[in-house]
């Protein structure tokens, strides 16, 4: 007789299904409690720049670029207008102190001198018939003074015999009165004629001082114009090099037009334009530095142009230990131009991961090194090389600095 077999439970199959089961939940909780669920992204290693940061002096410098120029240039101006006569030196020529470089002609200014000359010819001839003629008149003056003492002493000799006469009742008292009268009017008129003697000189005096005062003055004018024709011949007002001269032979020149420049080759400068952002940080006596033929030169800013144009504004350098030997005019070269005294500080190099966080983040590398993720950072100052890290990164952790163009808003990158 058939004996029915009882089924176990806990077979293997049953076993297998709940076993699988079992793993298939821890598996999920797992993925719900601690897996990353972060966007992630493969990357190729050998395509990107890994950065080590350092802690090292933060130079908080720019680089600038500046142009080699003259330490000195003279504008060469028209003092006076005219066309040109004769060119005697064209640009980019060595000229001497006071050689002439151009020939002006102007016959309207050479006929004002002949004319202020003229003036003051006439001037002086009145000048000198003014004097002569109060010699003259003193000479007239002092004769009649003569003849008028010598009838005086006669009047005077008949009034005082007629006068004695006159008491004896020798003449009638009219000859008497008559003598009397003729003596006061002798006296009267001398006293007339010395008033009028001083009222000549005094008018002639003042005359004299007139005619002296505007013959100085014209005598000033004719000095004028006749300075104004030498300047008719420009003339070089210091040795140097004629850089340029924009005038030609028959060409019109206008009073305090430009036409050329002479630089001083005694000392160089650099002309340096610089963004128009730090211009609240640039003063005169601030330093900088530049490499030329293997060699760093010291040097310092000494004028500050405020003009901004195109948003940059320039100022001057000079070499305050030295001009570099070879210099020339019209060289450029990078500047390095320092805002600050060097101080410690948490850096990492420059690269194109700002410009596409803005400095607010960026992908840290672990340290198995085969993954970076996204930490956020405080950035504060900035040179050429280097940014400084206020917060979120430590010295000696690795960070990506090239560009974040290709990685889109993935979290975490695998290499």
């Amino acid at each position: 007789m058939d004996r029915q077999i009882e089924k176990k439970f806990w077979n293997t199959q049953r076993i297998a299904m709940i076993g699988g089961g079992a793993l298939l939940a821890a598996f999920l909780i797992w993925q719900l409690a601690f897996a990353d669920k972060r966007s992630k992204l493969n990357v190729e290693k050998d395509k990107i720049t890994i950065s080590t940061v350092s802690q090292g002096d933060f130079d908080e410098f720019i680089v600038v670029t500046g142009v080699v120029l003259p330490l000195k240039t003279i504008r060469l101006d028209a003092i006076v207008g005219g066309y040109v006569k004769e060119k005697v030196v064209d640009g980019g020529n060595m000229v001497k102190q006071s050689q002439v470089i151009l020939k002006l002609e102007n016959q309207n200014l050479k006929l004002n001198f002949l004319q202020s000359e003229t003036e003051a010819s006439r001037l002086v001839n009145d000048l000198q018939n003014t004097r002569q003629r109060l010699k003259v008149e003193k000479f007239t003056i002092r004769q009649t003074l003569n003849d008028l003492d010598f009838q005086i002493d006669q009047a005077k000799d008949i009034y005082d015999r007629n006068k004695k006469l006159n008491n004896d009742k020798v003449i009638s008292e009219s000859d008497y009165l008559k003598s009397k009268r003729d003596y006061e009017k002798l006296i009267k008129q001398r006293e007339i004629t010395l008033e009028s003697q001083r009222y000549q000189e005094e008018n002639a005096e003042m005359q004299i001082k007139q005619l002296e005062g505007t013959l100085e003055r014209t005598q000033k004018n004719v000095q004028l114009w006749r300075e104004t024709l030498e300047n008719l011949v420009v003339k070089a007002p210091v040795a140097g090099l004629l850089s340029s001269i924009d005038v030609e032979v028959g060409s019109n020149i206008s009073q305090g037009q430009n036409i050329g420049q002479i630089d001083d080759l005694n000392g160089f400068k650099m002309r340096v334009d610089i963004d128009e952002h730090y211009i609240s940080r640039i003063f005169a006596g601030l330093g900088g530095s530049f490499e030329f033929n293997g060699k760093d030169y010291a040097l310092e800013i000494t004028k500050i142009y405020p003009e901004v144009k195109s948003g940059r504004f320039q100022v001057d350098m000079i070499f305050p230990k030295g001009v570099p030997e070879g210099i020339k005019r019209g060289q450029s070269s990078p500047i390095r131009l320092e805002l600050g005294k060097a101080t410690k500080a948490v850096l990492i190099p420059v690269g194109g991961f700002f410009s596409d966080t803005g400095g607010n983040w960026v992908y840290v590398v672990d340290k198995s090194g085969k993954k970076a993720s996204k930490r956020k950072i405080t950035l504060g100052r900035k040179n050429p090389e280097f940014f400084e890290v206020l917060e979120g990164l430590q010295v000696g952790e690795q960070v990506i600095t090239s560009s974040y163009e290709n990685f889109g808003d993935n979290e975490v990158l695998s290499f």
